[in-house]
């Protein structure tokens, strides 16, 4: 019995109707700022760069060198001399010159370190530590840039979708008043009343085809915009979304002035930080190539040692054995590689690299306020244009319940219903999209005076 009801329990469970996920625009733009994958991409850049810093951080910390093998080497005993002792009791006395021969062979075991601490480097590591933490800045600053586009697209996506639903409830509402004229006008020629016509017939169904064209553009544009809030925001296909504004509406005007959306550009911009950490970036890069002129002084320890089994020990402080020995010395010591010309030409890239990133910075300097100027601009003539397609859409809407109205009553001929039906579809059309145009610009213009980070 308690399996049947939890049986039964989990079927009605499964059968329960998912609730719809309702997004604003705010709620959407932070789903996606946490789903979007090509934000963790830049972020894993960001690793990466510190990464590089780490290791230029790194350059003046101790290092072992160790090398290390096991061999094989020529056997040996008795003595350095052909005599078999350690010292001469012949005349003359001769040196042994067996040594290359393989009649008795030994394992050799030799080990070679060095424990170095760089002292001085003259600015290698501090001039490249500087510019691997401006490289880092750059890369955070290609992540915030990358959550603005994030924003941009949202922002696209969401008023594209309320725009192109607006318009395919307003053309269902004309369509149905057109399908209701057309069977008034089929009536009244069955009734062979005069003032309905065939060509009037023939003329209404044809602009219902193109209305009928437009509507199933419209449905489409707005199931590709929600299916791109979708992707954006991770939402799955199968699980359903709802927006929560119904209606497209135009943004307030920005309030802040011109001069003042100018100054906060200059200032604020993720583009302007960007230049920043790379001018930081590319004059320590500079003086590191210049540096790399001078040598390093370090400290350290330097060592080796080995041993052959089969070999008997030479205990001479004249000749090394390098079979069979052991020692290991404190060192302070300078190395110093110079390529002059090779290191000229780096010096002369690095300081080019340097001149284009500074004119680079002049030219956005002068350019940020104008595009900032340009989009407000934009911003005040898409103001006014929403204004009057406001004032032609309402026109146009009396203009066909006027038509329609009179229609009805037998005064108004089909020509003067069907030109209204259409004077009204673009009026309302166009100031909907003239709406989404003016809502996207106001984030533009907000996106250019770094209000968005």
């Amino acid at each position: 019995m308690f399996k049947q009801l939890t049986t039964a329990f989990a079927t009605l469970a499964l059968a329960a109707p998912v609730a719809a996920t309702t997004l604003d625009l705010d709620g959407a733009v932070e789903l996606a700022l946490q789903a979007d994958p090509r934000i963790s991409e830049r972020e894993h850049l960001v690793d990466a760069a510190r990464g590089l810093l780490q290791e230029a951080l790194a350059g003046d910390d101790l290092f072992l060198d160790v090398n290390a093998f096991l061999a094989i080497a020529p056997g040996s005993d008795d003595g350095f001399f052909t005599n078999g002792s350690n010292t001469c009791t012949s005349t003359p006395c001769a040196i042994r010159t067996d040594g290359d021969d393989l009649d008795k062979l030994s394992p050799w075991a030799n080990l070679q370190f060095k424990l170095i601490k760089p002292l001085l480097t003259f600015g290698k590591v501090e001039n490249y530590t500087e510019a691997a933490q401006g490289n880092v800045d750059v890369k955070r600053g290609d992540v915030r840039l990358q959550r603005i586009e994030t924003r941009m697209q949202v922002t696209q996506a969401y008023y594209g979708f309320l725009t192109a639903r607006n318009s395919r409830e307003l053309l269902e509402d004309i369509d149905a008043r057109v399908v209701k004229a057309e069977r008034q006008l089929q009536a009244g020629i069955d009734e062979d009343r005069g003032n309905h016509k065939m060509s009037d017939l023939y003329a209404l169904q044809t602009g219902r085809g193109l209305l009928r064209k437009s509507l199933a553009q419209a449905a489409a544009i707005e199931r590709i915009a929600l299916d791109g809030l979708r992707l954006l925001t991770g939402i799955p296909s199968g699980e359903p979304l709802e927006i929560a504004e119904r209606n497209i509406q135009p943004l307030p005007l920005p309030e802040i002035g011109l001069d003042e959306l100018q100054t906060r550009a200059l200032s604020e911009r993720t583009e302007i930080d960007q230049l920043e950490a790379g001018l930081r970036a590319r004059r320590a890069l500079v003086q590191a190539k210049k540096a790399e002129q001078r040598p390093n002084v370090y400290v350290g320890v330097v060592g080796t040692a080995a041993y052959a089994p089969n070999r008997d020990t030479l205990h001479s402080p004249f000749i090394d054995d390098p079979f069979n020995h052991a020692g290991a010395t404190p060192v302070v010591g300078m190395q110093w590689h110079w390529a002059g010309g090779v290191q000229s030409a780096r010096i002369a890239q690095a300081e080019a690299e340097l001149d284009a990133l500074v004119d680079k910075q002049a030219f956005a300097r002068l350019g940020i306020p104008f595009e900032v100027a340009e989009r407000f601009n934009k911003v005040r003539a898409g103001r006014e244009g929403v204004e009057e397609m406001a004032q032609a859409s309402r026109a146009g809407r009396r203009w066909m319940l006027a038509a329609y109205a009179d229609f009805e009553a037998g005064s108004e001929r089909m020509d003067r219903v069907i030109e209204a039906f259409r004077s009204y579809a673009l009026a309302h059309t166009g100031y909907l999209t003239t709406v989404n145009d003016y809502n996207l610009e106001v984030v533009e213009l907000m996106r250019v005076a770094g209000a968005y980070r």
